[in-house]
């Protein structure tokens, strides 16, 4: 080869090199632009999910027919930092004590567990769902609850309530609950009962916990609203605030307990 030769070969061959440099440098800059996108999305998915929503499933039919057993919902926990909570409000809060059965969950593998705490971080999935409860509240600081009155419906401050646009009971049966009580809320403290209201372990079961059936306000996760799947159940959870647009306020303030 002669020296021209070799002279008019080097460019092509630099040219080449660098053209090949490059499309290595443009691969690592969009891998790098990738992972900037998805860890960003990340976080940002995780600062919503421990400040403003959290993903719940249903693991019982408590609920039923407002919530059936594996719907998925979303949970408002702003409130609990920012709001307070009304009677008729649907809300997920943590075992007050004696509530829930031992757990009996059979051990999962590290890479099982690996892969939902992940999802976890992200809201795709809610590993804890089974150690949260989710109820109707009925009573709130100060509220006097009775039931039932000569026609089955519970009393809140001595009004009656129709709770039948929500309630699930059993063929032939109209009293809103078959335990009777007589309370009154403490402060800090709500009284909530499942909807469907003869197959739900609430506060009527637990008057011999520690908590005598009241569950702390400071338990509350948050407010349900959003039924997220399936998507053929995809809508807002109804509060029934019209149920107790007539119920007065406490006669006197709820004492501490």
């Amino acid at each position: 080869m002669t020296t021209d030769q070799k002279a008019a070969s080097t460019p092509t061959s630099r040219s080449a090199a660098n053209a090949s440099r490059s499309r290595r440098r443009g691969w690592v800059m969009f891998l790098r632009d990738v992972l900037v996108i998805v860890l960003v999305a990340v976080l940002v998915s995780f600062l919503v999910k421990t400040f403003v929503v959290r993903s719940f499933y249903i693991p019982s039919g408590s609920m039923e027919n407002t919530l059936l057993v594996n719907d998925r919902i979303l949970v408002d926990e702003i409130t609990p930092r920012f709001g307070t909570y009304d009677r008729g409000d649907v809300v997920v809060f943590r075992d007050p004590g004696g509530w829930l059965p031992p757990s009996t969950d059979t051990p999962r593998s590290p890479i099982v567990e690996g892969i939902d705490w992940a999802l976890s971080l992200v809201g795709l999935s809610a590993p804890d769902s089974e150690d949260h409860l989710i109820k109707r509240i009925i009573g709130t600081p100060g509220d006097h609850v009775v039931c039932c009155n000569a026609i089955g419906q519970i009393t809140v401050n001595g009004v009656p309530i129709d709770e039948t646009s929500y309630l699930k009971l059993p063929a032939g049966e109209t009293r809103a609950s078959a335990d009777p009580f007589d309370i009154v809320v403490p402060a800090d403290r709500l009284w909530v009962l499942g909807d469907n209201r003869y197959r739900s372990k609430d506060s009527r079961y637990n008057t011999d916990q520690p908590g005598k059936g009241f569950v702390p306000i400071e338990n509350v996760v948050g407010r349900a609203f959003l039924i997220t799947w399936p998507f053929n159940r995809f809508g807002p959870i109804d509060f029934h605030h019209d149920v107790f647009a007539g119920v007065p306020d406490p006669a006197s303030e709820p004492a501490a307990r």
